[in-house]
């Protein structure tokens, strides 16, 4: 009888072991086009067995089959993450102290933020650092950026080092500086700046973008191991909690990704990671130079394969917006103090620096990931993939433009023609939006920032990200600011640019999972695929679109596995 049923995406072949769990009486969100709806699931294994109407799949069950009642609830493939930090989500609030402003945390005035540090200091030995992140110049009741003054007065007997909440701003006390070897006879190093006082020529404690601040942070000893799987292991709960089932590692070192290798051999995290190694790391193997340990998961045949996945390598084109370093066309529309009316903010890495980079990736087969925040950056991470692409001619190479946030029509259209994968951070629209719109873009740019709605009339593939831990990993959140692009104070932020909810849902699900190349695997509910599920309190294309993120996560499964549930219990029916 089994064998003669007859239903999209049912177990093919007769004499299959039955089911471990089937999910029914559930509104199924497959993202799958060619079947987008369902009323239940079969899991055998890790693996989803079959998709489709209740009735069949009751009748695929066995004895020891388990058969899990929704009660109207809605199934989901996981969340994929498409851009953002796993390690250093984990690492803010343990080893990093978290100073994020209102509405992340309560850090709204220096003062605050030096009773943090110090209580930190007070606990920590002299001569060890202390590094903090999230402050915003522009939330601070100061209006101010923090200052080599304002870390000195709570301690001069430890190195410190605050990021700012953008992560391309750093403010350094005098003994980081010290150690760093930085005073007023440091020139400016390409693609960062070390911001002087223009009376003394001193630094003031403000370094712009890794080419300033990374000496510092190299100087810092590694944080052991043991820290550094306790903050792997917060965040993936976290994410797993959020319903991510894939999160991202972007811009991995050779240390992280040799940390996350250990992870995954030792099967220490709940959910399944893709990272983003850096450009160096990449070149490294280029080299034939493979940091250590690292073979087994550069190959395509990884027994890790599924756990720990090698994505697209790292550049950076500029900076952030809101830290006045992402490469603009036309001025800000307030300038930064001390720059004149047309300050547009400045490349990471020369036109031409950028292009033999990424054709040089291209050329060992690798796929890239420029982060490119302002329409001038933008520009020149698609001139450097367009000579890549017609240097190093390649049927599906998927590259991804991080963040896209300025992006203009004209460069949608170009993308469209290259086959690059914008991921917007439109988050922004809810975090920074009433400042996208009074200091840094002006009314008529903002309101085109992350671009979602022109993309999708384009028939570009795009992806949604919160890049935590700049802001909390939060998917339903993201779809809610995908979809009503408000503002924290309420306001409208580029309307016209608003997506539907299944839209926004498949940016965070099938369309992650294709800029990851593994939607052959995950990012929808499909017979063969990984079981990477999620249960949400409720259907959220049947929600009024402004309560989007008041809907719960009520449980999160990797590969046939619960790996988080919520308070009640669904229901499992009676043998």
């Amino acid at each position: 009888m089994r064998c003669a049923l007859v239903l999209a995406g049912v177990l093919a072949g007769c004499g299959a072991p039955p089911p471990d769990t089937i999910y029914v009486n559930a509104r199924v969100l497959t993202m799958n086009a060619a079947a987008p709806r369902a009323e239940a699931v079969a899991v055998r294994g890790e693996r989803i067995a079959a998709v489709g109407g209740e009735a069949e799949l009751r009748a695929l069950a066995g004895a020891a089959t388990e058969i899990v009642d929704l009660g109207g609830r809605a199934l989901l493939p996981g969340f994929v993450d498409a851009h953002g930090h796993l390690l250093h989500a984990g690492r803010t609030g343990l080893s990093i102290l978290d100073l994020r402003p209102p509405p992340i945390g309560p850090f709204d005035e220096v003062a605050a933020i030096q009773r943090a540090l110090a209580q930190r200091a007070a606990e920590t030995a002299p001569g060890d650092w202390i590094v903090g992140m999230g402050y915003d110049d522009t939330l601070l009741r100061e209006r101010r950026h923090l200052q080599r003054g304002d870390l000195d007065s709570v301690s001069t007997a430890h190195p410190m080092l605050v990021f700012h909440a953008s992560l391309h701003i750093a403010v350094a006390n005098s003994r980081a500086l010290a150690l760093a070897g930085l005073d007023r006879n440091t020139p400016q190093p390409p693609g960062g700046a070390i911001r002087k006082d223009p009376q003394t020529g001193e630094p003031t404690g403000v370094l712009e973008e890794p080419a300033a601040f990374g000496p510092l942070l190299a100087m810092r000893p590694p944080v052991p191991q043991e820290l550094e799987l306790r903050a792997l292991s917060r965040a993936a709960a976290r994410y797993a909690s959020r319903g991510v089932t894939t999160a991202q590692d972007s811009a991995a070192d050779a240390a992280t990704l040799q940390l996350l290798l250990h992870a995954a051999q030792k099967e220490l995290l709940p959910i399944r990671v893709v990272a983003l190694p850096l450009f160096d790391v990449a070149l490294q193997k280029l080299a034939g130079d493979t940091p250590p340990g690292l073979d087994a998961a550069w190959s395509a045949s990884s027994p890790l394969a599924g756990r720990l996945d090698l994505g697209a390598v790292k550049l950076l084109s500029d900076g952030s917006i809101q830290g006045y370093t992402g490469h603009l066309s036309q001025p800000y529309h307030i300038p930064p103090p001390g720059k004149e009316a047309n300050y547009r903010g400045y490349p990471a890495l020369s036109g031409s620096e950028l292009r033999a980079l990424v054709e040089q990736l291209y050329a060992g087969g690798f796929q890239v990931a420029i982060h490119a925040n302002g329409d001038a950056a933008i520009a020149s991470s698609l001139d450097a993939i367009e000579a890549a692409q017609a240097a190093h001619p390649r049927a599906d190479d998927r590259p991804i433009l991080i963040h896209a946030q300025m992006a203009r029509a004209d460069q949608l259209e170009r993308m469209k023609r290259l086959s690059a994968i914008p991921s917007f951070f439109v988050l922004h629209t809810y975090y920074w939006g009433d400042r996208h719109r009074d200091i840094f873009m002006g009314p008529e740019r903002a309101a085109r920032m992350s671009p979602l709605r022109s993309a999708l009339a384009r028939g570009l593939h795009f992806t949604i990200h919160c890049d935590a831990p700049v802001v909390p990993m939060d998917p339903l959140h993201l779809v809610w600011a995908a979809v009503n692009r408000r503002s924290s104070s309420g306001a409208e932020i580029g309307p016209g640019e608003r997506i539907g909810v299944e839209d926004a849902l498949r940016a965070t699900t099938i369309e992650a999972a294709r800029q990851h190349f593994l939607e052959g695997e995950r990012g929808s509910i499909e017979t063969g695929k990984l079981a990477d599920l999620i249960v949400l309190s409720a259907d959220p294309t049947a929600q009024d679109p402004a309560r989007l993120r008041e809907l719960q996560v009520l449980r999160t499964i990797v590969g046939g596995k619960t790996v988080f549930e919520r308070g009640q219990n669904l229901a499992k029916e009676a043998k």
